[in-house]
């Protein structure tokens, strides 16, 4: 799958819903950082 895609997609629908990266973390407890590098596409490899 297509990350730059996917980042897109998960930062428009967060977006849509008025939730900060923090406040999505916390609802899927993971960290902010976490929902930045989903939003980026940054990854460790």
């Amino acid at each position: 799958m297509n990350n730059y895609i996917t980042g897109a997609a998960i930062k428009a629908l967060r977006e849509k819903k008025h939730l900060t990266q923090q406040q999505l973390a916390e609802k899927l407890c993971v960290s902010d950082k976490a929902v930045s590098k989903w939003e980026t596409g940054v990854s460790q490899s």
